[in-house]
């Protein structure tokens, strides 16, 4: 039997502890036996998760040579989270919002989906999306 595969986003973060701050007032929590003085398990859900690294750390996994993106600058990547409702979708976003996040983009409504994106604080682009369920087929 095979186990649900797992993802790891990795992202470079200039303050650690603002990320730290930022993540755990949106209500999530990190895995401590994957967290360091340079490096936070943020986990998303049981199979997701960012690791959250100082850019120092984030350039230990990096080809040599190869430039950090600053995402206050430039889009390194689109991160988008499922939600189970617009209104959840809204209350991540609304907490992003209130907790040091920037808006991204405006709100996107096609009545079956509904979207909206935050930047965090260090410029890294979020979407959080809800599908109805009844108009997704599989």
């Amino acid at each position: 039997m095979s186990h649900p595969q797992m993802i790891f986003v990795n992202l470079p973060v200039k303050d650690l502890s603002t990320s730290r701050t930022f993540w755990e007032a949106l209500g999530y929590s990190f895995n401590p036996q994957f967290s360091d003085d340079n490096t936070a398990c943020l986990v998303i859900s049981d199979t997701i998760f960012a690791m959250l690294m100082t850019e120092g750390r984030f350039r230990d996994f990096t080809q040599p040579g190869k430039d950090v993106v600053d995402p206050a600058k430039a889009t390194e990547v689109l991160i988008c989270l499922s939600a189970g409702s617009r209104e959840r979708v809204d209350e991540l976003c609304d907490a992003a919002l209130a907790n040091g996040g920037a808006p991204a983009k405006d709100p996107q409504d096609y009545g079956m989906m509904y979207g909206r994106s935050f930047q965090d604080p260090e410029g890294h682009h979020w979407e959080v999306m809800w599908m109805d369920p009844s108009q997704v087929q599989g």
